[in-house]
């Protein structure tokens, strides 16, 4: 990640909390929501690739049925009444503008040098939360300090991909 704060537009959602009232609570729901813990189907992916017994198929195919795998496994739980473990984080709200290392929330909520934890509803596919720590620089503005390396590529994704949509509304607008 680099040090420049650009921001641009994010319809995204957050909850967190100040991070030393539960550190160590919330260190371990980190590292549920990493990739090993919170997708095992994705995990056995993962492994059948570096031994090469997908090479053969369809990536697009296979993805679409993993994500049916996932699907049905939510449902399972559903059905049986099991929801993922969460923490209740306190705080929540609107994220109004993002950038690589960097995002603004709509309304104060922050407190300046702070650290917190939270979790960032990414609006990709799959659909998930992604656990994230993060410094207040003052009372709506915080800089990331830790996601995992698989979140910070998808952050670093969606981040461009909203550049891009700014840029379009822009070119539409001088035209």
């Amino acid at each position: 990640m680099s040090d420049t704060m650009r921001l641009v537009p994010a319809p995204l959602e957050i909850s967190f909390a100040p991070a030393d009232e539960q550190a160590d609570a919330y260190e371990r729901e980190y590292q549920r929501l990493s990739e090993t813990d919170e997708d095992p189907i994705g995990q056995w992916l993962k492994i059948a690739k570096a031994r090469g017994e997908t090479k053969e198929s369809d990536p697009v195919l296979l993805h679409l049925i993993v994500e049916l795998h996932r699907k049905v496994d939510q449902l399972t739980q559903i059905v049986k009444n099991e929801e993922p473990r969460r923490l209740e984080l306190p705080f929540g709200g609107d994220i109004e503008s993002i950038g690589f290392e960097y995002f603004r929330l709509k309304e104060p909520q922050l407190t300046p040098k702070t650290r917190y934890y939270g979790r960032i509803s990414m609006p990709l596919f799959p659909k998930r939360d992604m656990g994230v720590w993060f410094d207040a620089i003052d009372d709506r503005l915080a800089k990331i300090v830790r996601l995992h390396e698989r979140d910070e590529k998808e952050w670093s994704s969606y981040v461009a991909a909203r550049e891009r949509v700014m840029i379009r509304e822009m070119k539409g607008k001088s035209l």
